[in-house]
C-alpha cells in the first residue's frame, strides 16, 4: 500500500515554527546569560551565593531552558558552578588564583610593549595604536568619563589593544580569554574604588612611552600600573566581601542564620 505523504506546503509552517522557537530561546538565553553575569560582575551576586534554576526564572519570567543554557555558558566561564540537585553556586574568589592570572597578565603585557617599542613592528603600526588610544585617553581632565564602569571597559579596551598591537595571534587569544576571567576584579576597583583619574594619567604616560619607542620606560610603568591594580583590586575584595556579610549579619534574623557547628549560613538569593 503507497503511502501519501503530507504536501510540502504543509511541512514549512512546522519546519518554520521549529526554527522559531530555537531562534527565540537562543535569544533568550543571550539575555539571561547577559543578565547573570552583569549581577555576577556587580557584585549583585556574590561570591559564595546559592540559588536555583527556578529563582533565577521566575525573577526573569523566563522558562527554565533558557536559564540551564546561560548558566551553562557561565559555568564554563569558571563565573558558576552546578551542584548535583543543589543548585548552583556563583564560584567562590580564589585570591591566590587570581594573583596568577594576574602575573601571567603582567608577563603578556610587557612582553606586548616591548615588542611595540622595537624594530619588529612598524613605526606605523606603533603610531596608529598611539593615535587610536591617544584619542580615548589624551584628553582634558573635564573631558574624562565619571562612570566608572563605563571606564572599565575602556580600560580592558586599552590593555587588549596594546596585546593585540604587538601582532602575535596566539597571545592575542590567551589575553582575552584571561581578560574574560578577570573582569570580575577588575572592574571593581572602577565600582567601588577610586582610580579613574589615575587610570588616565597612566594610559598617558605608557603610550608616550610606547610613541616614543622607549621599552625600557614603557615596560616600567605597565608592569607597575598592573600591579597597583592588583594590590588594589585584591583589597577592595576582601574589604566589600567583609561589608557585605557583615550586613547580611545585622539584617539575619535572630533564628536560623546558624548552622550546624557555629559556622554562618551560605547567603541564597532569589529565593
Amino acid at each position: 500500500m503507497q503511502r501519501t505523504c503530507p504536501p510540502a506546503t504543509l511541512m514549512k509552517p512546522r519546519i518554520a515554527s521549529t526554527e522559531l522557537a530555537r531562534h527565540r530561546t537562543g535569544k533568550l538565553t543571550d539575555t539571561v546569560y547577559a543578565s547573570l553575569r552583569d549581577d555576577i560582575y556587580a557584585f549583585r551576586l556574590l561570591p559564595g551565593d546559592r540559588f536555583a534554576e527556578n529563582d533565577v526564572a521566575e525573577r526573569l519570567q523566563v522558562s527554565r531552558t533558557p536559564v540551564r543554557e546561560a548558566l551553562m555558558r557561565l559555568q564554563s566561564e569558571g563565573l558558576v558552578r552546578g551542584h548535583f540537585r543543589n543548585g548552583w553556586e556563583v564560584v567562590p574568589i580564589d585570591l591566590a588564583r587570581f594573583a596568577s592570572l594576574y602575573e601571567l597578565r603582567e608577563m603578556l603585557e610587557l612582553h606586548a610593549v616591548r615588542k611595540l617599542c622595537s624594530p619588529r613592528i612598524a613605526p606605523e603600526r606603533r603610531q596608529q595604536l598611539v593615535a587610536t588610544q591617544g584619542a580615548i585617553w589624551q584628553c582634558a581632565a573635564t573631558d574624562r568619563l565619571p562612570d566608572g564602569l563605563a571606564v572599565a571597559a575602556l580600560d580592558e579596551g586599552f590593555h587588549a589593544a596594546l596585546v593585540q598591537a604587538a601582532g602575535n595571534g596566539e597571545a592575542d587569544s590567551v589575553y582575552r580569554q584571561l581578560t574574560d576571567q578577570l573582569r570580575i576584579m577588575r572592574r571593581l576597583d572602577f565600582a567601588y574604588g577610586d582610580c579613574i583619574d589615575d587610570t588616565y594619567a597612566e594610559h598617558c604616560a605608557i603610550l608616550d612611552a610606547i610613541a616614543g619607542a622607549d621599552a625600557e620606560l614603557a615596560g616600567a610603568l605597565i608592569a607597575r600600573h598592573i600591579e597597583d591594580s592588583h594590590t588594589v583590586v585584591e583589597r577592595l575584595t576582601i574589604t566589600r566581601l567583609e561589608q557585605v556579610r557583615a550586613g547580611s549579619v545585622q539584617t539575619a534574623p535572630p533564628q536560623g542564620n546558624l548552622v550546624t557547628g557555629g559556622a554562618p549560613a551560605r547567603r541564597k538569593r532569589f529565593g
